[in-house]
Parts: C-alpha cells; sequence; structure tokens
C-alpha cells in the first residue's frame, strides 16, 4: 500500500512537471529578472551601461510625488470599484439564485458588459462621455446633474468617478457570477428548517446565507482587488491617465515605454515601480485571505 501510495506521487509529480516548467518560464523567471534590474540604472540603448544603484530606485519612488498621487489614485479607484461591484453584484446573485420565467436567458444577458472587451467597451463609454453628443452627457444634464457641455473625461474628479462607472458596469456580472456559484452549492433544506423555525428572508440571509457564502466571498474580493489594484486599460483608454486618473500601471507604462531609451536610463526605475505594485497586490492578498480565515474560524 506504502508503495503503490509512493507510485502515485511520482506519477503526479511527473504529470505536473509541465505545468511547473511553463509557469517557472512565463511568470517566476520574469519576475526575478525584474527584481533584479530594479537594482540598477540603464536604459534600453544600445550604448547604455548597467550601473548597479542598491535600493536608490525605490528610495527614488518613495520621493516621486507622481507615483504617490498614483498610488492614491489607485487605492481610491479600488475601494470605490470593489466595493460597488461585491454590492450590487451580490443583489444581482441573489435575484438570479431565484426561480422564475426566462431565468436561463437573464443570466446569460446579465454577462454581456462582461463579455465585451475593455477595449471596446472603454471606447463605447468614451463616446458617451462626449460633451457634445455624448448620452451620458446628455441625460446628466437634462437630470440637473451637470452643466451643459461639462467635458466629463476634462474634469479633474469627475473623470476618475467616470472611469470607476465604467469599470463597475463592466465588472458587476462577473463579481455576481462568482457570488451565484457559491449560492448554488447552499443546501436548499437549510432555508426550509429555516422556514419551519419561523425565520425570515433577512434572517435566512444572516444566518445561512452570509455564513455559508464567506469563501466565495473572499475568491471574489481576491480576484477583484488584484484586477483593480493593476488597473491599466480603461484608464489609459478613456484618459491616458490625465486629469488625475493615472494609476500605478499607467504610470509604470509610462516609464517603461516613453522612457525606455533615455539616455538617463528609467528602466530600473520602472522595474522598480513593477516591484512594488507586485508587492502591494501581495499584501492586499495577504490580508484578505487572512481576514477571511479568522472570521471563518
Amino acid at each position: 500500500m506504502h508503495s503503490y501510495k509512493k507510485k502515485d506521487v511520482k506519477l503526479a509529480f511527473w504529470l505536473i512537471l509541465p505545468a511547473l516548467i511553463a509557469i517557472l518560464i512565463t511568470a517566476f523567471f520574469p519576475l526575478i529578472q525584474t527584481i533584479i534590474d530594479s537594482f540598477f540604472k540603464f536604459s534600453l540603448r544600445p550604448d547604455s551601461i548597467k550601473k548597479f544603484v542598491g535600493i536608490e530606485n525605490y528610495i527614488k519612488l518613495f520621493q516621486d510625488k507622481r507615483f504617490v498621487a498614483s498610488f492614491w489614485n489607485t487605492l481610491y479607484f479600488t475601494a470605490i470599484a470593489v466595493s460597488f461591484e461585491f454590492f450590487l453584484g451580490l443583489i444581482t446573485a441573489l435575484i438570479l439564485n431565484a426561480s422564475f420565467k426566462l431565468r436561463g436567458l437573464v443570466r446569460a444577458a446579465i454577462l454581456i458588459p462582461w463579455a465585451i472587451p475593455t477595449a471596446i467597451s472603454s471606447q463605447m463609454w468614451k463616446w458617451m462621455y462626449e460633451d457634445q453628443y455624448g448620452f451620458i452627457s446628455h441625460l446628466l444634464y437634462n437630470l440637473g446633474i451637470i452643466p451643459q457641455g461639462t467635458p466629463i473625461l476634462g474634469t479633474p474628479g469627475l473623470a476618475m468617478n467616470a472611469i470607476i462607472a465604467v469599470d463597475i458596469w463592466k465588472t458587476t456580472p462577473f463579481m455576481a457570477l462568482l457570488l451565484l456559484a457559491g449560492l448554488q452549492i447552499i443546501p436548499s433544506e437549510l432555508y426550509e428548517s429555516a422556514r419551519i423555525d419561523g425565520a425570515n428572508k433577512w434572517k435566512q440571509f444572516t444566518s445561512i446565507t452570509f455564513p455559508l457564502l464567506r469563501p466565495t466571498i473572499a475568491v471574489a474580493l481576491i480576484f477583484r482587488t488584484l484586477d483593480s489594484l493593476r488597473v491599466f486599460d480603461v484608464v489609459y483608454i478613456m484618459t491616458k491617465g490625465a486629469l488625475g486618473t493615472e494609476t500605478m500601471s499607467v504610470y509604470n507604462r509610462h516609464v517603461l515605454m516613453d522612457k525606455i531609451f533615455s539616455p538617463k536610463g528609467y528602466y530600473g526605475y520602472g522595474s522598480a515601480i513593477a516591484v512594488v505594485i507586485f508587492i502591494i497586490i501581495g499584501i492586499f492578498s495577504l490580508v484578505y485571505m487572512k481576514t477571511m480565515k479568522l472570521k471563518m474560524d
């Protein structure tokens, strides 16, 4: 029996080895190389000399007002977007979990915003925000929210909230899909027993649904937080990071791409930004998992 188990372990190792090698090549090797590059000062110019500077790039990074601003912009984006997506996604999941006619069709239709590529949906919303002929601009004007002709994506403060609204519209269906999967595995017998005991809908939600849904909530929040902390496409397409909308990833793109051949050698500095983003995302993931584990215990 022991020998049989040992053979299974060896077989399992050889079966997953190709996947481990692929992950090593595509993920860990670039990460390690980026960490190494962050301790040097150089550019991709043919005549550039790679100079070791230690933690100088990291010291410079936290003195960089533009990076600090992008850090707070990213946190603001993440906090608002993920909060609304979770709240709206939970409501949507609860509705879709109920029994009603054409439920399958509604479930499929609700996923359309998430299925649309971000580049396309961002450009579509950019047109709708246009101050002269945009549908959203005219709607907000008719509701008395903004003056006529207000450039939504050209107004500080308003631009970031407009981008967040686009992200909420697109990603709430994904959040709802994850939470719906969690709701589907909760035994219906628990609700029947609760109804027999006289528990109302709210009591059923707080005593059965929410506690059993916590693992799924943890996964959904981690996924969305990780995505939001490295948000790039929707911001870059709609504003390119102008007017207080620049996130860490957008700023990192600016350093690595726009200054890649600068004689001042910004490639190592851009690598340091990428490493800091990775560390921040890792810290948020650990905090989420630790918090949810304590709550479940």
